[in-house]
């Protein structure tokens, strides 16, 4: 729409200071991201979910020149190992600074930015002559190179309404997970036939290229998309206009009262609310098992079985074949979700997504169980291999319905959610590595897989929890939306403010920030209700009774 267009476009307010014009949506406009034609969307979501991919790529491919680096450097496995731990302990630092700055200018310059860093520290990586230069530049590569970890599904989610978010979750929550498995293949064939410096390279020329594709997405926030057309309102007319998202009082603080607020909000999310906290823990765990199975298949296929470093890293493409069929149990899980959507007026609570988490939290401590007792050299290796297969399924399912859930819960705070996920998680994935050998050698390999499965089996029934009493949880949570009115939050923030002639608390900006977060849930509804209705697929009498039952 030309800017003339939406000029004269019949926006709210009397264009004053006092009463300012309230830039929103309109009606199928097509530069809201929800309204984008579905090929740009899914582009833009391949990108996403392949930025990740290198990232988790680069974690893992440096575990295929272990031997090599062990020769090279002369240092004790332990400060090998460091390496692959010190990339995955930037995952956990990075999110805290990239979750909120996201939220505060965009996705894309925050991607633009680190991922051009995360590119630049692989080069001494690939030409470092001593450890400490390995060591120092594994770190901040891994730093400079989470953000995608959290950006991307904030993508998502400003792109599709609920009905099609799961599909494209499973691109980009696939990526974390397969990334970590193609890298102990790819390196170590490296490795064994090249060098450890092109492990390096090939990493660096992925990130160069992928940096570039990034480059031509496009933003995708709303709040930023349309603080950016109220400024051009602004100066085009005369007339003041206002973001609907910039009228709440926590756009009134300094910058460095909000950036506390961003930044200590993850946290807060993983402390206050006992949904993030949860799978987030669950999610750290599984992630862990991942790392922990880098030098696992190492010690089961190369120390105790005698094969290559290159063909000891092919048993990881039985866990790659499980995270394709989880990514196709979830392409046939939401079409029973779209089902039940529009059977139920268009509107579903998040716990409708987690079905798909059950069956996963179940099938994955079978798959660590069978892998446990099959390792044994008198057992022929096509058993432990197999293995692998539930192993892969039933991580990836957990996964995916868990990042959906966390998303449809917590919505215009996803990026935030994301990152107190994403930091526990990087936390297990740094520590796993560091102890496999001791407790490998100590318990043997099959009681140590086993001590796995049996908290795995543990933490199982926390999907099962939620699915039936999540709703319960989330109406006594601070930032779940939907379940308080949004009114109140705002007012109470606005009139402790004195008409906004004070500095706001962080616990204020919170609370504003809450309403910010209700009213985004509210228009999501309404898109995904008006998205049915379109596709004639949505039944109006049905939806009106909904309404009017509340539901």
């Amino acid at each position: 729409m030309a800017e003339k267009g939406r000029a004269a476009s019949p926006y709210d307010g009397e264009g004053t200071e006092a009463s300012p014009k309230i830039v929103k949506w309109l009606d199928g406009e097509v530069e809201n991201p929800q309204n984008w034609a579905p090929t740009k969307k899914w582009l833009i979501t391949a990108n996403s979910a392949i930025s990740t991919l290198c990232i988790a790529f680069g974690s893992s491919v440096y575990s295929g020149g272990l031997g090599q680096l062990l020769a090279y450097f002369q240092v004790k496995l332990v400060v090998i190992t460091l390496g692959l731990s010190l990339f995955v302990l930037g995952f956990a630092l990075g999110p805290l600074l990239w979750a909120p700055f996201s939220e505060q200018w965009g996705r894309k310059p925050v991607f633009v930015v680190t991922y051009l860093l995360f590119a630049i520290f692989n080069i001494p990586c690939a030409l470092a002559k001593n450890i400490e230069t390995l060591l120092v530049c594994r770190f901040l590569a891994g730093f400079w190179g989470s953000a995608p970890l959290v950006i991307s599904g904030g993508v998502v989610s400003d792109m599709f309404s609920p009905a099609d978010r799961a599909l494209a979750m499973s691109l980009f929550a696939l990526a974390p997970f397969a990334g970590p498995v193609l890298g102990p293949i790819v390196g170590g064939f490296i490795g064994e036939n090249v060098s450890w410096r092109w492990e390096f390279w090939v990493l660096t020329i992925f990130s160069f290229v992928m940096w570039g594709l990034g480059l031509l997405s496009p933003e995708t926030y709303a709040p930023v998309l349309l603080r950016k057309r109220a400024a051009d309102l602004t100066k085009e007319t005369g007339l003041v206009h206002r973001s609907m998202y910039d009228l709440h009082p926590m756009f009134s603080a300094p910058l460095a009262t909000k950036m506390k607020a961003a930044l200590l909000r993850p946290f807060v999310l993983l402390f206050k609310e006992a949904i993030v906290l949860a799978f987030s823990v669950y999610a750290a765990f599984i992630y862990g098992i991942l790392y922990l199975f880098f030098g696992a298949y190492s010690i089961v296929y190369q120390q105790e079985r005698g094969w290559s470093p290159g063909i000891g890293g092919l048993p990881f493409i039985a866990v790659g074949v499980g995270m394709v069929l989880a990514v196709a149990a979830n392409v046939f899980d939401n079409k029973r979700y779209v089902r039940n959507l529009i059977a139920n007026g268009g509107t579903l609570p998040p716990e409708a997504r987690l079905p798909l988490c059950c069956v996963g939290g179940a099938v994955l401590p079978v798959g660590l169980f069978w892998f446990a007792w099959t390792t044994l050299p008198s057992v022929h290796w096509i058993a432990s291999v197999l293995a692998g297969v539930p192993f892969g399924f039933g991580m990836v399912s957990v996964f995916l319905a868990m990042m959906s859930y966390l998303i449809d819960s917590y919505t215009l705070l996803a990026a935030s959610v994301l990152a107190a996920n994403a930091v526990l998680r990087s936390l297990f994935g740094f520590a796993f590595p560091l102890f496999t050998r001791d407790m490998f050698d100590g318990m043997g390999t099959q009681w140590a897989l086993t001590l796995i499965a049996f908290i795995s089996l543990a933490l199982a029934p926390i999907p099962f929890v939620f699915f039936y009493y999540g709703a319960h949880i989330r109406r006594n949570s601070t930032f779940a939306p939907g379940h308080k009115p949004a009114a109140p939050a705002a007012t109470a923030a606005a009139e402790s403010t004195g008409g906004l002639s004070r500095e706001l608390t962080r616990q204020e900006v919170e609370a504003a920030e809450v309403a910010s977060l209700d009213l985004r849930q509210v228009e999501s509804r309404v898109e995904q209700r008006e998205k049915l209705a379109r596709e004639g697929l949505l039944d109006e009498a049905k939806a009106a009774e909904v309404d009017r039952r509340g539901e």
